[in-house]
Formats: structure tokens, C-alpha cells, sequence
């Protein structure tokens, strides 16, 4: 069936005018000021409040509104409408109007930590997958190998490039640089970066995770589970492991490694494709942990370090265990909603 784009109504510029069975066209509240108030949820046709909007619709004509991301000029009006050239919700800044989308391709900053498979190892660098609009790079000279840190890449080592990373393989990196045309450089210098395994691997969608501190989390489970990590990517792509000591914590002899022998010891454990032994309690408690982020994120619940401890002690009090309601949507909305009002008492 082919599919009609109606037209938006024209736009309402008084609320005395607007009429509740005026079908199409948005409706901007004034504050006390007589100024347009952005930050109401628009009108929308039959009354439905909402602040969605969708492509081709106009968001305001007032001429004080200075357009940004998501928007357009019309060039009907001599510049004066603004319009939505995505669909989202609207967002102001000052006199600023953007338009966010519902869902959309992560976009790589500087300083990101993320999550990657590798596609394609080529000479000196990897293409890496990171649910942006295109493939990130690792350099072979942006990670740790054998030696030191700051050791000169050889010819050996390029010939034994897919001994740190092959096809397939998952990481977690650092964006580094970013390229003029939005390509991203990663590396993986930090001990806390590098291959990953012992775990699971899942997808949401990229704006359902917020931006901390810290995306590196250590979770204590019950059940004898012991500490699982999880690893929330800015890009969406979460990991679930069991919990490793960090290298960093590591002593001889009671006494600190120093850091060019950590960088030669941690050479070996880092680029393991090896997953060490994991209890039945533990995977129950990442399977738990997994069920309890693809339930925030399907609830429009933004994914955050408290978010996902709420959300599991609500899943403990459940007592929902492992993947059995995983499938069950009316279980991970009691979940949500329980985390959402334990967080609202605290």
C-alpha cells in the first residue's frame, strides 16, 4: 500500500485559538513573558500531549528561535519556519531548537570509552565495529605488546599482528582521535583496555546509555556469584564478565610491579583467547544482570551504574533467575518500575 505524507496544519500562534478538535499543527505554551515556552510538551492533533515530532513538520515560525541540529529553514517562508527533518523530540537550549532522534547511529567523541569487534585486520591496524556510522581504526601502535608500552614496533610484530587481535574478537577502547570526516582512532594503552572475554556480549540501543565517570563497573551478586564487571560502551555495546583482578593491584613478593614488568606481564593475559573456568552461580548472575539492561533500555530507562544496581535488586526480590524472563515483558516492567521507585526513596 503506498504510503501519503499529509501536510502539518498551519501553526497556532495564540492558545485562546487553538481548538481542541483542530486536526494537525503544534502548539508552542507561552510563559509568563509572552515568550514561546519550549519546555511544555507541545500540543499535537486531538490534544495529545506529546513532544514528538516527525519529519517535514513545522516546530515554530518565530522568527526569535535560532535553528540546530535536526531542523531546517523553509524556504517558502523567506527563512522565518523552522522544521523537523527527523523524527524526535524537541530540545532547547536558551534559543537554541533541536531536534533529538528516537533512535539513532552512535557518534564517536573524543575520550569515549567503547565497546568493538574487529572486522578486518589489515597492515599495522584493525577495522573495528563500533555501531557508528563508519568502522573505527586501531593502530598497531595504539596498544600494549610485549616489552613495554613505549617498545618500537617492528616488522615482527606486524607479521604477528593477528596474535593481539583476529577477526571477531571483542574490545574495550578509548577514542583517541577523531578524523575530519568522523572516522575514529582508538587505543588500548591502558591496562584497564584490551580484549575481552569470560563473558556475554549485548547490544542496546546507543542513546539508552548515559555518559559517567565511569563505564567500567564492578557489580557484587548474590547467590555465590561473587563481583561480575560490566563494561557500559557509550556505543551501545555492553560486555559481562567475571570479575579479574586488575594487573594493576598485582604485588611480588609484597612488594608493587614495577610498570615496565606489568606491561610485560600483562602482554600475555591480555590477548588470551582462552575464557577461564566460570561457576554455574556466577553465569546465572551475568544472565541476570543481562535480562535486567535489556529491560531498562526496552522501559526507556536510561542505563547508569545505579540504574543497573536497582534494577538487580529488584530482580533479586523477584526472584527471577537467569534467561527465564528474559522473553517475559511483564516481568522486566515490574523490574523497571521497581528500580524507578527505589530510586525515587532514595
Amino acid at each position: 500500500m503506498p504510503i501519503q505524507i499529509i501536510s502539518p496544519a498551519p501553526f497556532v500562534t495564540a492558545a485562546d485559538d487553538y481548538d481542541e478538535e483542530h486536526e494537525g499543527g503544534v502548539r508552542l505554551d507561552f510563559d509568563n513573558d509572552g515568550d514561546v515556552l519550549m519546555d511544555e510538551a507541545p500540543r499535537r492533533a486531538g490534544g495529545q500531549a506529546g513532544g514528538i515530532v516527525t519529519p517535514g513538520e513545522v516546530v515554530t515560525d518565530d522568527p526569535q528561535w535560532m535553528r540546530g541540529h535536526g531542523t531546517y529553514l523553509s524556504p517558502a517562508t523567506s527563512g522565518q519556519s523552522i522544521i523537523s527533518s527527523l523524527a524526535g523530540t524537541i530540545s532547547k537550549t536558551n534559543k537554541l531548537l533541536s531536534i533529538r532522534a528516537l533512535k539513532f547511529r552512535y557518534i564517536p567523541e573524543i575520550g569515549d570509552l567503547v565497546v568493538g569487534r574487529i572486522l578486518e585486520v589489515q597492515t599495522k591496524r584493525w577495522r573495528v565495529d563500533i555501531a557508528a556510522p563508519h568502522s573505527a581504526t586501531l593502530l598497531l601502535s595504539s596498544i600494549n605488546l610485549p616489552g613495554g608500552i613505549l617498545r618500537k614496533r617492528t616488522s615482527t610484530d606486524e607479521l604477528q599482528i593477528r596474535t593481539f587481535f583476529s577477526e571477531g574478537d571483542l574490545l574495550v577502547a578509548e577514542v583517541q582521535t577523531l578524523s575530519n570526516d568522523g572516522l575514529a582512532s582508538l587505543h588500548t594503552r591502558s591496562l584497564k583496555y584490551g580484549k575481552l572475554r569470560n563473558g556475554v556480549f549485548m547490544t542496546i540501543d546507543a542513546g539508552m546509555v548515559r555518559r559517567m565517570k565511569s563505564h567500567v563497573l564492578t557489580l557484587p551478586t548474590s547467590n555465590g556469584g561473587g563481583d561480575v564487571d560490566i563494561y557500559l560502551g557509550v556505543n551501545g555495546y555492553i560486555y559481562i564478565a567475571k570479575h579479574t583482578t586488575p594487573l594493576t593491584e598485582s604485588t611480588t613478593e609484597g612488594k608493587s610491579v614495577s610498570i615496565t614488568r606489568l606491561e610485560e606481564e600483562a602482554s600475555e593475559a591480555i590477548y588470551s583467547n582462552v575464557n577461564e573456568e566460570i561457576s554455574p552461580e556466577t553465569r546465572g548472575e551475568i544472565a541476570r544482570i543481562a535480562c535486567v539492561i535489556a529491560a531498562l533500555a526496552k522501559g526507556g530507562v536510561k542505563v547508569d551504574e545505579e540504574m543497573v544496581e536497582l534494577g538487580y535488586e529488584a530482580a533479586l526480590e523477584e526472584f527471577l533467575q537467569g534467561v527465564e524472563w528474559g522473553g517475559d515483558g511483564e516481568a522486566g516492567k515490574r523490574v523497571v518500575a521497581a528500580a524507578l521507585a527505589k530510586r525515587r526513596l532514595s
